[in-house]
C-alpha cells in the first residue's frame, strides 16, 4: 500500500502514516526499511497489519514537503535568562559555563578567577558572555547550546 507521512516524532522515530485507503497507520524506528529518517509529506510503500505501517520505503521521484525543524527552544533545557543571572552573579567562577555544557571554558575561568590578574580577565568575560546571551535569539540559543 503507498501513503503519505503525516508526522513524525523526531526523538523517538515514531510516526503516522495515511495511507491511500484512507486510514492511519503507525509505525516506529524499526519499521523505517531504508538509509535515512522519514519526513513529514513524504509519499512512502509500506505493509499493514492491523493498524501498523511495516517496512516503509520512500516511493523514488518524490520529495517530502519540507524538511523537519529542530525542537523549539524550550525544548532543549536550558534558558538564556538563568545563563544571563549566573553570569551576572558568578561569572567569574564560570557556573555559566558548567550550566551550559561548557565544562572546558568553565574550569579556565574557575582557575583564572583564583589570582588578581586572572580575575582582570574572567570578570569582563563574564559580562560579555551575560550581555551576549541576553541579545541572542531564542533559536540561536537553543541550537548554539542544545543538549546532545
Amino acid at each position: 500500500m503507498r501513503g503519505q507521512v503525516l508526522g513524525v516524532d523526531m526523538r523517538r522515530g515514531e510516526g503516522i502514516v495515511a495511507g491511500d485507503d484512507g486510514r492511519r497507520y503507525a509505525f516506529k524506528p524499526d519499521d523505517w526499511a531504508h538509509k535515512g529518517e522519514p519526513a513529514v509529506g513524504m509519499y512512502v510503500d509500506f505493509e499493514t497489519h492491523e493498524n501498523r505501517a511495516l517496512s516503509l520505503f520512500p516511493v523514488p521521484g518524490t520529495l517530502p514537503a519540507a524538511a523537519p525543524t529542530r525542537a523549539p527552544a524550550e525544548a532543549n533545557g536550558r534558558n538564556k535568562y538563568v545563563a544571563a543571572l549566573l553570569a551576572f552573579f558568578f561569572g567569574p567562577l564560570g557556573l555559566h559555563r558548567f550550566y551550559l555544557g561548557r565544562t572546558g571554558s568553565g574550569i579556565v575561568m574557575l582557575v583564572l578567577s583564583m589570582t588578581v590578574a586572572g580575575l582582570l580577565v574572567s570578570v569582563p568575560w563574564a559580562l560579555i558572555d551575560m550581555i551576549r546571551y541576553l541579545v541572542m535569539p531564542e533559536r540561536e540559543f537553543a541550537e548554539r547550546y542544545a543538549r546532545w
